[in-house]
């Protein structure tokens, strides 16, 4: 296995376990509940079930990224015990990690001349940010040296697909993606709107489909549509949910069905704190590789 260390932030939205089994690093966000802050620690402070009740029971919630003096202390003990870093971010469309730890990159490179350290703006996130940072751990894993890994990222960073959809618009009006009005008269009519992550890593909705099981229907078409190789795809699907596991299994029975020759099962993970504090529960995200994102 190649000697440096792969590494990204707790909104990739795997487990802890996972994170620990494929030797990837990361690095927590922060959110607020009332008024009180919490490392984004993928439930372990907090567990996803609890959170997500808190915010159906009305409590507020804001989340803060990673600053420069966190990602620099952070990056300094690998760099002081010898290693190299490639360092995935979440999305500059929704964050502006990425900046805060290409600030902190630029000074320890300085302090560091003789060590390498990559800082990737993933411009994906949730899930999807997690199925990215995976696949580099598997060319590590391979031999791929870091300077190998890290051009192939900038290079197909835009082949991760990202589409969400959410049952419960509460979250979407309260954090102004939709307005009061269309809020209102999405649930009355059951809208279910269709968004993904576009190619400059920005949550954009894309389409208001009326009713579960239509917009289930919808979310594995773009997959059908758009993954790499098409029905005969043969890599990693994961999916995510917050607090609608039973509706995140109805997509992933789905998935299967269509695509027979996937890496494994469907993998569903928890959305974590900090995007969940903006979805709110309801949510359920789709990833995948395919074609590489245009608009």
């Amino acid at each position: 296995m190649s000697d440096y260390i792969i590494s990204c932030c707790s909104t990739a939205d795997l487990s802890a376990e996972r994170f620990k089994e494929r030797n990837i690093e990361y690095i927590c966000f922060h959110y607020e509940l009332d008024g009180v802050q919490y490392p984004d620690d993928l439930g372990e402070t907090i567990p996803f079930a609890e959170f997500y009740q808190k915010m159906v029971d009305g409590a507020e919630t804001r989340t803060s990224q990673v600053n420069v003096d966190e990602y620099t202390n952070y990056f300094r003990k690998f760099l002081e015990a010898g290693k190299d870093v490639l360092h995935l971010c979440l999305s500059s469309g929704i964050s502006g990690s990425a900046n805060s730890a290409r600030i902190a990159g630029e000074q320890l490179r300085e302090e560091f001349p003789d060590r390498k350290l990559y800082i990737v703006d993933s411009l994906a996130a949730s899930s999807g940010f997690g199925l990215f940072v995976e696949t580099l751990a598997d060319q590590r894993d391979e031999g791929k040296d870091i300077d190998a890994v890290y051009q192939w990222a900038e290079a197909n960073k835009r082949k991760v697909h990202h589409w969400f959809f959410t049952t419960d618009l509460t979250f979407f009006v309260k954090g102004g993606r939709v307005s009061k009005v269309s809020g209102w008269v999405g649930t009355v009519l059951n809208i279910c709107p269709l968004l993904n992550v576009s190619h400059e890593g920005k949550l954009i909705p894309r389409k208001k489909i009326r009713g579960k099981k239509a917009v289930i229907k919808a979310i594995v078409d773009q997959m059908i549509e758009n993954a790499e190789g098409g029905l005969d795809y043969n890599g990693r699907c994961y999916l995510c949910n917050s607090a609608c596991m039973e509706d995140a299994k109805e997509v992933a029975a789905l998935v299967e069905e269509k695509f027979p020759n996937l890496k494994g099962k469907t993998e569903i993970y928890d959305i974590g704190t900090t995007i969940g504090s903006h979805t709110g529960p309801g949510t359920v995200a789709l990833f995948f590789w395919g074609k590489e994102r245009i608009d």
